[in-house]
């Protein structure tokens, strides 16, 4: 059932006071109100189409403004050798460079022991990590996962589009559980894992997560690392991409995955990844994969049958750049100054454009990359195409389920990072136009062929 307007209760604080405006509900309307409005809409969308706009809100990448924070890498490293004399022009290391992964080390809640330093990707090591455990399985498997006749993965939705194409790239099987605002259904994950052996493993982002900007909580991450699976071997991939992108100065902390799954006897279960992509440069950062000692060397012992060692100049790049991870946490607040105006923009259009219509919910996170919309169910793809045909790119509805296949047809993903801050006012006007039209147009039973 769709409940109309709610800008839930995590809002962005210091950002400016939005101003409420009250609008009537389209359930609201006599059949008469609603057909004026449609042609109000057709009108405003026929002048919107007119401008000829070239926006785009279809990806999570930081802006010009915000790589052009860690230019200084450009003039890095000043020495070849880290703290510990540790030539890195060389061969070897295939862990990472000590004095970074102690770094992240900190700012992830872990050992030093228990972290790998990588190339620029997360996602290739959490692909490494599943051809691995197909392939060879893990420390935990009494044989490889590919042995088995079905693999399965539970996978919170709404959630990221490339975990999802990862897994049926694979050939892994997913069954959703819904998202809530402290982390995924417990209850439902706890019963689909119980029983079934088939199933392997579940994705969860932990902070801030894409797209709804869900927190997990500290009583969900203990269940998640404290639960019975069928399965022996089961795997908790805790993708905390978004660990260090706060919003405000109420900087959530993320629930410590790895010290929760060992004091509940499952140390092996989770397999932590987070990288530098949205903090430095997002094509020439530095990955990290965090998991008990075990699991590490299990990694370990992969990974050194394809590489003799990552790119340890980048490393010491990042750790001059740094110095410590107070150095990385004071860089993040200078990424914060420049997207949450953009995030409180979004709020702002849509609040104004759609408040008070029962049209549209959305979230204002306080952090991560991305706002997540959802509409009258039946019109996500609507939306999607006028915005498209109108000039604005927006990711294709049902991205943030598993074979891009939103049952409601209800979830539009919105990245505001990217553009510049009057971009995103123009844009976002743009997205308010099509979602009022689509919902005018379905109240009406009048879809116009030519839109």
């Amino acid at each position: 059932m769709f409940h109309g307007i709610e800008v839930w209760a995590a809002s962005v604080p210091d950002l400016g006071s939005l101003d409420r405006v009250n609008a009537t509900a389209l359930a609201d309307l006599s059949a008469d109100d609603l057909a004026v409005l449609l042609e109000e809409q057709r009108a405003a969308y026929e002048e919107l189409r007119k401008r000829g706009l070239k926006l785009d809100l279809t990806r999570g990448k930081p802006s010009s403004q915000q790589l052009d924070l860690a230019d200084d890498l450009l003039r890095l490293p000043t020495s070849t050798t880290d703290s510990r004399g540790v030539d890195v022009r060389n061969y070897g290391g295939l862990e990472g460079l000590a004095d970074l992964r102690e770094i992240f080390a900190e700012l992830l809640w872990v050992e030093p022991e228990q972290i790998v330093a990588g190339g620029n990707s997360s996602l290739t090591m959490m692909r490494d990590c599943l051809v691995d455990l197909m392939l060879f399985g893990a420390v935990d498997s009494e044989r490889p996962w590919g042995k088995e006749e079905t693999v399965r993965f539970v996978c919170p939705v709404p959630g990221y589009d490339r975990h999802f194409t990862l897994l049926e790239s694979l050939g892994i099987e997913m069954v959703t559980v819904p998202m809530h605002d402290d982390g995924p259904d417990v209850d439902a994950v706890e019963a689909l894992v119980r029983d079934d052996p088939s199933f392997k493993g579940m994705w969860v982002v932990p902070t801030y997560a894409n797209p709804t900007g869900a927190i997990v909580s500290q009583d969900v991450a203990a269940r998640l690392a404290a639960m019975s699976t069928a399965a022996a071997d089961f795997k908790v991939f805790w993708d905390n991409a978004y660990a260090l992108h706060h919003l405000t100065e109420d900087e959530a902390k993320s629930a410590d995955i790895l010290t929760l799954a060992s004091a509940a006897g499952h140390p092996h279960r989770p397999i932590m990844f987070a990288s530098t992509s949205k903090i430095t440069f997002a094509g020439a950062g530095v990955a990290f994969l965090a998991a008990s000692t075990a699991n590490v060397q299990w990694y370990l012992g992969h990974l050194g049958n394809g590489s003799i060692g990552p790119d340890k100049v980048n490393h010491l790049r990042h750790v001059e750049f740094f110095g410590d991870a107070q150095g990385v946490r004071d860089h993040m607040v200078r990424h914060r100054e420049i997207i949450a105006p953009k995030f409180a923009e979004v709020d702002r259009v849509l609040t104004e454009r759609l408040g008070g219509r029962g049209i549209a919910t959305w979230n204002a996170p306080t952090g991560g990359y991305f706002v997540n919309l959802d509409v009258v169910p039946g019109t996500a793809s609507r939306v999607v195409q006028l915005a498209k045909e109108a000039g604005v790119a927006l990711t294709p509805a049902g991205s943030s389920f598993p074979y891009k296949q939103d049952p409601e047809d209800t979830n539009i993903r919105l990245a505001p990072t990217m553009p510049p801050i009057a971009e995103v006012t123009e844009a976002m006007e743009a997205v308010a136009t099509c979602v009022l039209l689509a919902a005018a147009e379905q109240a009406t039973g009048r879809v116009s062929a030519g839109a």
